[in-house]
């Protein structure tokens, strides 16, 4: 199946961003993908609570969503619109993070709010806080699609493997993994992690990313790591996107994720047991 992720550099300003999205969808589209995906954040990046306030909308508003619904009707394809920061009706004012499945004729096929906060503190000058602002998710989900079962998910979700033995228990074979990660965190852990869960579920895990340094006219700009990948059901990479925004093409053959849980069946494997004993201190 002919697919396109989208690697971006998106700015502060969702109105900015939107032309440019587009454009690149349509280039995946004129290239023959029929499932595309974008990013965590797709339509604004930006560490400003305030600014924030000022320009995402609820659901119902979103320029974003709405125009993205109506290139992947009008193209007929299926499109991950890996996430947008939403407004809610929540009492404390947080946002939602949240991931949208989008089906051939623009109905949202599948919604997902991210689940794991970023809450650290990288080292002396890089901190995020990301509860502060996001609302967590409570759900997990996996989506039904003509061509497999998606399992959804976020950026920081990577690291809690619990999450995606629950999606491929669910039936998924692919795992998409939209972010927007750390330069720091990513050189370190990006790869070793996708790969992980892609050997451990036997899935495809699909990570479109968020690159380099994002303008922004409310705070200092923020940097991505990039380096969007695809990663087979053996952990091979198929695809590592570098550090260039652009649409970076590649197949999927479902066959494969099959042939390596027959390989190494580790999901069927599993056992229940006790957790270990409490250690006298």
């Amino acid at each position: 199946m002919k697919s396109a992720l989208l690697q971006l550099n998106v700015t502060d300003d969702p109105a900015k961003n939107l032309p440019v999205t587009v454009g690149m969808l349509r280039d995946a589209v004129a290239q023959g993908a029929k499932f595309v995906l974008t990013p965590e954040v797709t339509n604004c990046v930006s560490t400003s609570r305030r600014h924030q306030q000022d320009v995402l909308q609820h659901e119902s508003e979103d320029q974003t969503l709405a125009a993205l619904r109506s290139e992947a009707a009008d193209a007929e394809i299926w499109l991950l619109i890996g996430s947008l920061g939403l407004k809610t009706d929540d009492p404390d004012g947080r946002f939602a993070n949240r991931s949208f499945l989008i089906a051939p004729d623009g109905s949202v096929a599948a919604r997902y709010d991210k689940i794991h906060m970023f809450d650290v503190q990288i080292n002396e000058t890089e901190t995020y806080r990301e509860s502060e602002g996001y609302r967590p998710g409570t759900q997990a989900v996996v989506a039904e699609t003509a061509f497999a079962r998606i399992g959804m998910s976020v950026c920081y979700d990577v690291r809690f493997p619990k999450l995606y033995q629950a999606l491929a228990n669910a039936g998924a074979r692919i795992i998409t993994v939209p972010a927007a990660f750390s330069p720091v965190t990513g050189a370190a852990h990006w790869h070793a992690l996708l790969r992980a869960r892609a050997i451990e579920t036997g899935c495809f895990v699909i990570a479109p990313g968020q690159t380099g340094t994002h303008a922004s006219a409310s705070r200092k700009a923020r940097d991505t790591y990039g380096h969007s990948l695809v990663v087979s059901p053996w952990g091979e990479v198929i695809l590592d996107a570098g550090e260039a925004p652009g649409v970076y093409n590649f197949d999927l053959n479902m066959e494969e994720g099959e042939a390596a849980r027959r390989r190494v069946p580790s999901l069927s494997n599993a056992r229940e047991f006790r957790p270990p004993d409490p250690v006298d201190q």
